[in-house]
């Protein structure tokens, strides 16, 4: 299947090509800024060093989307979910997570109404 042409970096100025929005330098860029000014002080927290650890140890054990898995497709899994996400209660236990791929991460976290609104 052929790729998608790549796009100019959408950081003013930048005449960079990218397959995402912004390329690898901006991307970071962007990242850091969002996690300084736009990120909950209270979910900052929750999603420290601790949780990377376990996210990618989760993933490790599991590399194959869990919920593609249960429809007969192997997607590798690029995000982990909270069952029950951590602002209802819920930890970080291994019982709690879920590796996921991102369109179906993206798909829970709408329907829970957790990310956009």
């Amino acid at each position: 299947m052929p790729f998608k042409p790549k796009r100019p970096c959408s950081y003013p100025g930048c005449p960079k090509l990218t397959r995402g929005r912004f390329c690898e330098e901006h991307q970071k860029l962007t990242d850091k800024q969002y996690e300084k000014y736009q990120r909950d002080p209270i979910v900052k927290k929750r999603y420290n060093r601790t949780w990377k650890r376990i996210r990618d140890r989760y993933i490790n054990e599991h590399p194959l989307c869990e919920r593609c898995q249960k429809e007969g497709k192997l997607t590798p899994a690029e995000e982990v979910h909270h069952v029950v996400p951590l602002s209802r209660g819920g930890t970080h236990a291994a019982d709690n997570l879920m590796a996921l791929c991102t369109s179906c991460h993206s798909t829970i976290t709408a329907k829970e109404g957790g990310r956009w609104g």
